[in-house]
């Protein structure tokens, strides 16, 4: 169902004398799309609110329960706690906060007399055990913590009185794991409280029936809940940054461009800088504040550093006390702050739709334009910055697509459904086919998934640590133990980090060296802290820290002098480049009319390359070889994202290796993929010893694939993750926990016993599916090979050509490693620059 056309008189009597004089004082109306949403529900439809940024989508999502509570009768003394009316579930504990603070105004000035609180894993443990018997009315968590709730046994009792859910930024939940634990906590919900309304808000997205659908029960399938979208608001006004300074050929740190950011930070009241990662977080803070010669207020946020830190930099922007916030995805969904007025995006955005979001928090209204300023870190990622504010200005939309729901998750869900009491199998499985992505789910897998929770499976059915539930008399399901629903509490959620230490900031005490406990600053990877010796230093926490050693869970360190220092590495945070930019910018390479809106350096190097070499045709594959050195080299540009690429190349290379091209070795970018050997692939090419059209043929997805698989750590790796969002390893036990390579020996001897003697253990299944559309990225790559069959460019030339120039830079950024060698690696670049540029 459309959004009909309103007439706002009639509807703004569905609110309450109170409402409309808290609008008419401000000089305010309720908007059509407000109103709309409103009768929607009290009609008794869940509805889906798609709405740009700025247009009041939250007072939008909350006005169905603030009214229905506005006129509720008041609790009488001695009565009981009514229960939770209204469930708001956000992707973030920053966002949760957010919304608590800027609800509060309107039901503070309005005077309503309703409890909002906020439950995230941030929140003291004694308030939460306070909501369990004095529920707030309106109560702000994200799904791990809704995942808690539905595993008590007093379940029942908390959502008794729920009615309405909402849910914000629907579109970044949907896709992931979180999004499929969420759907399931859904449905259990439903059953809970009969007659619940969903409220999905969510920015623009390329397929809106699929979120329609993931709101309501699905059985029957292929329901869906109403639809009031908003159209028209304020086009963002978007610039690629313009500097005389040199446009790096590689690299992802953007400090050419730190001067010019620098400069606009003054010129702005408030300026959010986004990256896409937390290491590029800390390198980017960090410069700015060699430079911040006027002593500006510059801030840190992104997920490793410490909750207190965060909330500190979190309550200087609601003041508007910062000039500057450095931040991660953290901060990049519906948050409105301060006086954000500039958005500055240091590297490329990876896709369309992210960048939407991101620049929407500059101006957070919705009748004035956002001001975002691009800074490509690359030559390449000029080109995608390019693609990125032209498919904006389109409106064009790559949000991924809705896939089906994860086994591992539904390992834990039926755990958790265990924890709150027993239930039975075939009521469980209907109730968990009406979360959308389980829709499809056949009844033998579910069985499967539920004896894997029972036994650990055929092959570990012996181990009594994995029965975790046990069949009743009566053919129920409960848990096998008490301590089963403990650990169940301590293990829920779907996000499975890098395993990480606390850092914590201290001075030696007395001779000896010995260090204490001092000001903890946050948390970094364990695998980074474990390549440094005592003395060591890296940058964290804004600030140059010597590392002097390890006790049990913590990393201590201490305050270091020197300027010259690592960035800690994180596995989370790296985007894939989406097929809609990546389309976009081989279309940009394949029409010289497009290299107008280019910086001249960029459009010049692709005139170069025209001349030296060949640029491809949009749906080609560009093929070149060359000799360098000692080694010969072969660089194809498929343009599908840096995880693509590391699959092709781990296949191409079996594959050469068979065909006696001896490589030696390959190195992936979102952009393109070089492979070096010993042989002269040119030469082989030419005298047909193997052919490209054979080396990118499909069916290296079949037997070559499974083949590396078999060998790969990639594969163990993902299955480690599989294994603690199941619950067959478990990270945490009461008064410790495990470290990284406690967990990933576990999972590791678990893993070599089910391929050894249960292949098809439900686990591995889940695995593969994992790989396939995770760190593979099989089914993009498997598009790719087919748009290129028979459209293969090949250019065999006798020097490195000027597009190369990128991804040879990025092998020998491998070879010299650390900042010492700077220099080195610049002459390196020079001499290549000037051999693949020069007459």
């Amino acid at each position: 169902m459309e959004q009909t056309d309103l007439i706002a008189g009639d509807r703004a009597a569905l609110l309450p004398a109170p409402f409309r004089e808290w609008f008419a004082a401000r000089g305010w109306a309720p908007r059509p799309h407000q109103l709309e949403l409103l009768n929607r529900t009290r009609e008794g439809r869940s509805v889906l609110l798609i709405a740009p940024t700025g247009a009041g989508k939250t007072l939008a999502g909350f006005l169905p329960s603030l009214t229905d509570l506005a006129v509720r009768p008041m609790r009488k003394p001695g009565e009981a706690h009514r229960g939770i009316h209204t469930l708001y579930i956000s992707p973030l504990k920053a966002l949760a906060v957010d919304i608590q603070r800027n609800l509060m105004k309107p039901v503070e000035e309005i005077g309503l007399d309703i409890r909002i609180e906020t439950r995230t894993g941030d929140t003291p443990a004694h308030r939460r055990q306070r909501q369990k018997y004095a529920p707030p009315d309106i109560l702000l968590t994200t799904p791990e913590q809704l995942a808690l709730l539905i595993a008590s046994s007093d379940a029942d009792k908390f959502f008794s009185g729920l009615k309405y859910i909402v849910l914000d930024e629907l579109h970044s939940l949907v896709t992931s794991k979180r999004g499929h634990l969420l759907a399931l906590g859904l449905a259990r919900l439903r059953r809970l409280a009969r007659g619940t309304i969903s409220i999905g808000l969510s920015a623009t997205v390329a397929e809106p029936d699929g979120l329609r659908r993931w709101l309501v029960d699905q059985n029957p399938p292929d329901m869906m809940a109403d639809i009031v979208t908003v159209a028209g608001g304020a086009k963002p006004e978007i610039t690629i940054l313009d500097t005389e300074a040199h446009v790096p050929w590689s690299g992802h740190s953007a400090r050419y461009a730190i001067p010019s950011v620098y400069e606009a930070i003054k010129r702005h009241k408030t300026t959010l800088l986004f990256v896409n990662t937390r290491s590029q977080a800390e390198m980017l803070f960090r410069e700015l504040w060699h430079i911040n010669e006027d002593n500006l207020p510059i801030a840190l946020h992104h997920g490793s550093l410490d909750v207190a830190q965060r909330r500190k930099v979190e309550k200087a922007m609601e003041t508007n006390s910062l000039r500057a916030i450095v931040a991660t995805s953290t901060l990049d969904l519906g948050i409105d702050w301060g006086d954000v007025d500039l958005v500055v995006h240091v590297g490329a955005p990876k896709g369309a739709s992210r960048l939407a979001q991101r620049i929407g928090r500059s101006n957070h209204r919705m009748d004035e334009p956002s001001q975002a300023i691009l800074v490509p870190a690359n030559r390449f990622e000029v080109m995608e910055c390019r693609a990125a504010l032209e498919a904006n200005y389109l409106g064009a939309q790559d949000t991924p697509p809705l896939g089906e729901g994860s086994l591992d998750v539904l390992a834990q869900h039926v755990l958790g459904r265990a924890c709150a009491g027993p239930f039975d199998e075939d009521e469980f499985y209907e109730e968990v086919k009406s979360a959308a992505p389980y829709a499809g789910l056949g009844r033998a897998t579910f069985a499967r998934v539920v004896e894997f929770v029972a036994t650990g499976g055929y092959a570990l059915k012996t181990y009594e640590r994995y029965a975790k539930i046990r069949r009743m008399k009566d053919g129920r399901w409960r848990i096998s133990h008490p301590n089963v629903a403990q650990q169940y509490r301590l293990n829920v959620g779907t996000i499975v980090e890098a395993p990480m230490l606390n850092v914590r900031l201290t001075r030696k005490q007395g001779a000896g060296g010995n260090v204490r406990g001092g000001l903890l600053l946050g948390q970094v990877e364990e695998y980074f802290l474990e390549t440094l010796a005592p003395g060591d230093t890296f940058i964290f926490s804004g600030r140059v820290l010597r590392f002097e050693g390890i006790r049990e869970n913590e990393a201590f360190v201490t305050n270091a002098a020197g300027q010259d220092a690592m960035v800690p590495s994180y596995a989370g945070g790296k985007f894939p480049l989406s097929t809609y930019l990546a389309a976009e910018v081989r279309a940009m390479l394949a029409d010289p009319s497009r290299w107008k809106a280019l910086p001249n350096q960029v459009s010049d190097w692709l005139r170069i390359q025209q001349d030296k070499s060949v640029l491809p045709r949009k749906e080609d594959l560009l093929v070149e070889t060359f000799p360098r050195g000692n080694r010969f080299y072969m660089v194809a540009y498929p343009f599908e994202g840096r995880l693509a690429h590391q699959t092709l190349g781990m296949l191409l290379t079996r594959r050469m290796e068979r065909f006696g091209a001896r490589p030696l070795g390959f190195v992936a970018t979102d952009y393109a993929l070089a492979i070096w050997a010993l042989e002269d692939l040119g030469h082989m090419i030419r005298r047909q010893k193997f052919s490209l059209g054979a080396l990118f043929d499909e069916d290296m997805l079949g037997e070559d694939l499974e083949s590396w698989l078999a060998d790969s750590w990639l594969l163990k790796r993902t299955f480690r993750n599989c294994a603690v969002i199941s619950g067959l390893v478990e990270r945490n036990h009461p008064g410790k926990e495990k470290t990284g390579r406690q967990v990933t020996v576990s999972a590791d001897l678990i893993y070599d016993v089910l391929r050894t003697h249960e292949p098809d253990h439900i686990l591995l299944q889940a695995t593969w599916h994992d790989a396939a559309t995770g760190l593979l990225d099989v089914a993009r790559l498997g598009e790719m090979l087919s748009r290129i069959r028979g459209r293969i460019m090949h250019k065999d030339l006798e020097r490195i050509s000027p597009l190369a120039v990128p991804i040879m830079l990025e092998i020998g950024r491998e070879q010299v490693p650390g900042s010492a060698n700077e220099s080195l690696l610049g002459e390196a670049a020079e001499s290549l620059i000037e051999e693949a540029m020069g007459a």
